[in-house]
């Protein structure tokens, strides 16, 4: 073959590709390890959800999972964007939040450089739908949340929160109750959820929005303490904890879901692939139990309903996020 024979091959090759049946493209995945991106630190609500769901991964699809923790550039948009840029071949997945559809709309608030759209995401499977909890340390002397409203009325300002980071799911949670209480709270963020629980044990910081399995185990411990839930309804695990609904704040309202996203460009047959293995793995009894002793249930969702509710939930936060505006 000589070189002009080589090259009219090599121009072919993507023409090959395309034209190759779509179950014989998929058949030999996964030929290698699979790496999951959390774009937070260990100890979070993405970490709670990408560990026990790798594990299970691993032994459908029948290789190793690695959970990558890609914390930065606040509320996770630097994970997020890295997975964004990945190749769309089903070897890079990524577990993240609910913020993954508010980061893009705050770089825009702020005239920032966009990192990445949500239009570059295939929803795969959603895992967990948990209602953030406003939590505050054991010793604190608020015992309810009208307490904290009134302290934070005669003291605007002085009282601070932690969060994942500006405009992360606890920062916009947090600020969703502010704005409807009528207070002002100072925000401190950090680099996850688990920093920012660290900070609130360490007396850092005085108050966190955060997710039921992130606080159960140090409520249990007697270390935290429960004031308000941004969920319509009470959960189980804090039967007693009541809405801020109930307690008259009507537009509080805030999910922290966990759900696994591909490329938007995934070939079909490894996405098909992919929401079969979640199948398998989300109805799993190992896997549900894990949860359920976390305080998180699971709310496992296939990938056209969890396509429909990314939608919604996404409108509705960044509505949230324009209402909030400029806020650091």
């Amino acid at each position: 073959m000589d070189r002009r024979d080589l090259l009219r091959a090599a121009a072919a090759l993507p023409l090959l590709r395309a034209a190759w049946p779509d179950k014989a493209f998929a058949q030999a995945y996964p030929a290698r390890n699979i790496t999951m991106i959390v774009p937070f630190p260990a100890g979070g609500q993405a970490d709670l959800a990408a560990r026990p769901v790798a594990m299970a991964l691993e032994r459908v699809l029948g290789k190793p999972v690695i959970v990558d923790n890609r914390a930065g550039g606040g509320g996770g948009s630097v994970g997020n964007a890295a997975a964004a840029r990945a190749e769309p071949d089903g070897y890079t997945l990524l577990m993240t939040l609910s913020s993954l559809a508010v980061l893009p709309e705050a770089d825009r608030l702020f005239d920032r450089p966009v990192a990445y759209e949500v239009s570059q995401f295939m929803p795969i499977a959603r895992v967990l739908a948990d209602p953030t909890l406003l939590a505050v340390p054991a010793s604190a002397p608020w015992k309810t949340a009208q307490d904290f409203v009134e302290d934070a009325r005669k003291r605007p300002g002085q009282i601070t929160y932690g969060s994942s980071g500006p405009y992360g799911t606890l920062h916009v949670a947090m600020e969703m109750f502010a704005n409807s209480a009528g207070i002002k709270l100072m925000h401190v963020p950090f680099r996850g959820a688990g920093p920012a629980l660290t900070a609130l044990l360490s007396g850092t910081v005085q108050a966190i929005a955060a997710a039921p399995g992130t606080l159960k185990p140090q409520v249990e411990d007697g270390k935290l303490r429960v004031l308000g839930n941004c969920g319509a309804q009470r959960i189980a695990s804090f039967p007693d904890v009541p809405t801020f609904q109930e307690l008259g704040y009507k537009d509080v309202e805030m999910y922290i879901w966990a759900g696994l996203f591909a490329q938007s460009s995934l070939p079909a047959p490894i996405a098909a692939r992919l929401r079969e293995a979640m199948a398998q793995v989300m109805t799993s009894p190992d896997v549900l139990k894990i949860f359920e002793a976390s305080g998180s249930l699971v709310a496992y969702q296939d990938a056209p309903a969890f396509s429909v509710f990314v939608a919604a939930d996404s409108a509705r936060l960044i509505a949230a996020v324009k209402k909030i505006g400029k806020v650091e």
